[in-house]
């Protein structure tokens, strides 16, 4: 792991990220001591449509953040905590809804996540899942885009980022496009054959009205320019 320098002294990564903030910044991040209050914060901010992806700084500092930035500032946080900072990147049928990140944490052996989503039903769960695949299948009937199809097809397998210190993903932007590019090489599992995909019912209307509640319309998936 590389060490960065700080008034001439070399330290590990985390603590430079954290010699970065200011009181009220270490304050927060000093209050989010469980996965349930790191998923109160990202539940506190607003979500951010836009292109950019945020390093976890800039979460904190810019109060605002897509799934992507939330998933690397929940795994920022879970690191503080002792857990490893992993996620995993949930994928849906091609040109038909947005990929979702997750961070992934384990307690007594079964797996849970943190996220930040648009929708309400792709967010935080506890950690009572067997597997990962199990814990990505909690996902399936609340992972639907505009026009109500049920769109997740595969995820990644898990990603350390202890792997990318080096690049400072941590308080960088520029190292957060280091993890992309590697997730958009990153081995895909699926979930569902071809022939099954087909056969899927749409989303009902009340579970889709539940599940953009409180949604930023300018951040949904336009799926054939329908948004």
């Amino acid at each position: 792991m590389r060490d960065f320098v700080e008034d001439g002294i070399k330290v590990a990564p985390q603590e430079y990220f954290e010699s970065q903030l200011d009181q009220t910044e270490r304050e927060v991040l000093a209050g989010l001591n469980t996965p349930a209050a790191i998923q109160a914060f990202l539940d506190s901010i607003p979500y951010a449509p836009e292109e950019r992806n945020r390093c976890p700084l800039n979460v904190l500092r810019d109060r605002r953040g897509h799934c992507l930035d939330g998933a690397l500032f929940a795994a920022l946080a879970l690191r503080r905590l002792g857990y490893p900072p992993v996620v995993v990147d949930l994928l849906p049928e091609p040109g038909a809804d947005d990929d979702h990140m997750l961070a992934l944490y384990k307690c007594d052996g079964r797996y849970g996540a943190l996220a930040k989503s648009n929708f309400v039903g792709l967010r935080f769960r506890e950690a009572v899942y067997r597997s990962v695949r199990e814990l990505v299948m909690s996902y399936f009937e609340v992972y639907f885009n505009v026009q109500g199809e049920k769109t997740l097809r595969a995820y990644t397998v898990p990603l350390n980022l202890t792997s990318f210190d080096k690049h400072g993903w941590l308080w960088d932007d520029a190292g957060v496009e280091v993890i992309v590019e590697r997730l958009e090489t990153a081995r895909q599992i699926p979930l569902l054959t071809p022939a099954l995909s087909a056969t899927l019912s749409p989303v009902d209307q009340r579970s889709y009205d539940a599940g953009l509640l409180g949604a930023d319309p300018s951040g949904l998936y336009a799926v054939d320019g329908k948004q």
